[in-house]
């Protein structure tokens, strides 16, 4: 298994949740080992997204309320959806303005030849 550190949020998820950091603890260990399962890898932003996606529906499962409890613990994988959305969208936009830079350079640059 990967010796990933335990993220720095992971007391506080622990706290929001009402689980102990032990438990927050070995959820974690088991979402690295399971994102290193899926992905294949054991670095880069790819596994370090999907372990804490992994971290954070684990504790989602742990703290899922019974069927008699009526307030149920907040649900945080939302966050982690939401977080991994906007990044891409950013690297997407970069990506897209990189392409239209290029294409501008291009068409500046090397005039096309009449035939």
């Amino acid at each position: 298994m990967n010796s990933m550190q335990a993220p720095k949020i992971l007391p506080w998820v622990a706290k929001r949740a009402g689980i102990s950091e032990e438990l927050a603890l070995k959820l974690w260990r088991r979402a690295v080992g399971e994102a290193e399962y899926l992905s294949g890898q054991t670095a880069g932003s790819e596994f370090s997204g999907l372990a804490v996606e992994r971290f954070l529906s684990l504790v989602e499962d742990e703290t899922s309320p019974a069927p008699s409890l009526l307030n149920p613990a907040p649900q945080l994988s939302w966050l982690c959806r939401h977080q991994t959305r906007v990044s891409l969208l950013s690297l997407l936009a970069a990506q897209n303005t990189y392409r239209i830079w290029q294409n501008a350079w291009n068409d500046l640059s090397w005039p096309k030849k009449a035939a």
